[in-house]
């Protein structure tokens, strides 16, 4: 039986790979995530799974490879965080879940928007303290509003189908737009300048990271509300609180952030040195950040272990790899090179 190390394990991970798996693989789970210092977890292990804030530098892949470890499996769509020159170089092959549940993080953007547009959560805290006063509560129709989408996979395009349900009109930005989408595509500048609602949905590369800065934040419409439930990198957290604190944008919904791998997904509550512009985001009364949480549903988890499971079998199976994030198509910038098992089906990373 081949032995998987599991990284970053919380209980909502273990219940629905146990559930997926049925005694195929022996997965060893662990709860810290992988970096340099938890490598030597993998000893033995066939497989590697990691979650999105892991560390997966040179000196991580190559100790997975000195221990075993054929192949890492991303249980995750985002893979940013991971050497993938040091990957080919080491011959360790990486994997990932493309889609788990693309309803589940546009449905979160989009409640997001609404909590903040109708003020829910100040209400909520409000009235718990049997405050009932709707001074400060007011918010804004959707309807007629317009909503700017950056990035249009599946993620952005069911976004705009949200926004679209509620009567707003919608426009986008795309590196490389989709004719088939039906959006009307326009230039950057002029979606943020046009956008009541400006949501990201595009991945965390090298010509992405901080688009949205303090040179882009200049050019938005006054009281624009931004939503990112994609890459916290995408957004110059400073940049964002400047623009928040001078009242350049009307609030911010966040289930990102560009340093949570420190933060994120534990309970934080007991430590006494914060990250400052973190603290000082959360504290704003136009702000919600959520935990890298949209993901987070029953289909999406399931998915997630139904696809890494997969990924898996096909390895093992000398299978070609549907889901295969080749580093030569990343480093030929979208040309891809002969023997990539996606290049005929447009699915390679690099065909983006």
């Amino acid at each position: 039986m081949k032995k998987i190390a599991f990284f970053e394990t919380k209980p909502y991970d273990r219940e629905s790979f146990d559930r997926a798996n049925q005694g195929r693989y022996d997965i060893c789970y662990f709860e810290t995530r992988l970096k340099a210092p938890s490598v030597p977890l993998a000893e033995g292990c066939d497989a590697a799974c990691a979650f999105v804030n892991a560390e997966i530098d040179a000196k991580v892949v190559e100790g997975l490879v000195k221990r075993g470890v054929k192949i890492l499996a991303m249980r995750c769509a985002g893979y940013n965080n991971v050497d993938f020159e040091a990957a080919c170089k080491y011959g360790l092959t990486v994997v990932r879940v493309p889609a788990y549940s693309p309803y589940a993080v546009a449905e979160h953007a989009a409640a997001l928007l609404l909590t903040l547009n109708r003020h829910i959560h100040k209400a909520s805290a409000r009235t718990r303290d049997f405050n009932f006063s709707l001074v400060g509560l007011t918010g804004f129709d959707l309807h007629g509003k317009t909503a700017g989408i950056v990035g249009t996979g599946k993620i952005g395009r069911i976004f705009a189908d949200i926004c679209n349900g509620f009567g707003m009109k919608v426009i986008a930005y795309d590196a490389f737009p989709n004719p088939a989408s039906g959006l009307e595509y326009v230039a950057l500048d002029e979606l943020l300048a046009q956008s009541d609602v400006v949501s990201l949905h595009c991945p965390l590369l090298p010509e992405t990271h901080h688009m949205i800065n303090a040179e882009t934040l200049g050019k938005v419409k006054p009281g624009m509300v931004l939503i990112n439930t994609s890459r916290g990198g995408l957004v110059d957290s400073e940049a964002l609180l400047a623009a928040l604190r001078h009242g350049k944008i009307g609030g911010a919904g966040l289930d990102v952030y560009e340093e949570e791998s420190e933060w994120f997904y534990e309970d934080r509550s007991d430590v006494t040195r914060q990250n400052k512009t973190l603290s000082l985001l959360v504290s704003m009364p136009n702000v919600i950040v959520t935990s890298h949480q949209a993901f987070l549903t029953h289909e999406a988890l399931a998915n997630i272990a139904d696809t890494t499971l997969q990924n898996l079998d096909d390895y093992f199976a000398g299978k070609p790899l549907e889901n295969e994030i080749c580093y030569h198509c990343l480093k030929s910038g979208g040309q891809p090179k002969a023997g990539c098992v996606q290049r005929a089906k447009g699915l390679c990373p690099g065909n983006r």
